[in-house]
């Protein structure tokens, strides 16, 4: 999953994208209202969620909300903000924002409801996704073949839930780039294929039905699916 934040407070927004990142979480932020605005709408589809404060330089976050959701772009936003009165926050709600954080806030509040937000996209996703005997939880991390439980790191479980949301697709390495990586991520580095390997290894070794076969163009529905050209992982 990955999360814009847009937020003037340097120190703030650098600390969150760190906390994020710990959780799993590919995260970029931007310091400036009218570059967030541009960012999400520029680039809408590689983000699932959007961390707003409400005072920015430039365009501020009321603006933004309101700009985003009359462009229809419905990615869930939550905004940040300093006030607590009624007021500010039905006008934010009245806006778009998917919900309302008052500064300061509790860090595990914050990371409660970016799950919640993410738990409920415009299609109700479950929480625990099957690819043939393979099963991903989504809520405790957990993942097994069968009776198998596979520890993975939150990369490749990033990357693995991403596959398996997406069964009978083939994705080109800069697809799970976009989705697993934040901006700053180096394009030509091979550590897609290196976690693709190493996923590989740990769901299909010693099984006859091999998921992420990359010698394969596609499966059937209910399969995940890696191609072995070169601009494929």
């Amino acid at each position: 999953m990955r999360i814009l934040i847009v937020e003037d407070n340097k120190k703030l927004a650098g600390s969150i994208k760190k906390g994020l990142e710990k959780e799993g979480y590919a995260v970029d932020f931007l310091l400036d209202g009218n570059e967030g605005f541009q960012r999400i709408v520029q680039c809408k589809e590689d983000y699932d969620l959007m961390i707003l404060d409400l005072m920015l330089p430039g365009k501020d976050g009321m603006a933004i909300c309101q700009e985003t959701r009359q462009r229809k772009i419905e990615i869930p936003i939550l905004m940040l903000t300093a006030k607590d009165a009624t007021e500010d926050k039905i006008q934010g709600l009245n806006m778009g924002a998917d919900d309302y954080l008052i500064k300061p806030f509790s860090f595990d509040e914050l990371v409660a409801r970016i799950k919640a937000l993410l738990r409920r996209p415009k299609e109700v996703l479950p929480s625990e996704i099957n690819v043939r005997d393979l099963i991903l939880n989504t809520m405790t991390r957990k993942v097994f073949r069968g009776k198998r439980e596979i520890l993975l790191t939150l990369k490749e479980f990033a990357l693995l839930e991403y596959l398996m949301r997406n069964p009978g697709q083939v994705f080109t390495r800069e697809q799970l780039l976009d989705h697993a990586w934040d901006y700053s991520f180096d394009s030509f580095s091979n550590v897609v294929d290196v976690h693709m390997k190493n996923l590989r290894k740990k769901i299909d070794d010693n099984q006859n039905e091999k998921l992420l076969d990359d010698s394969r163009r596609g499966l059937p529905d209910q399969g995940m699916t890696c191609s072995d050209r070169p601009d494929f992982v």
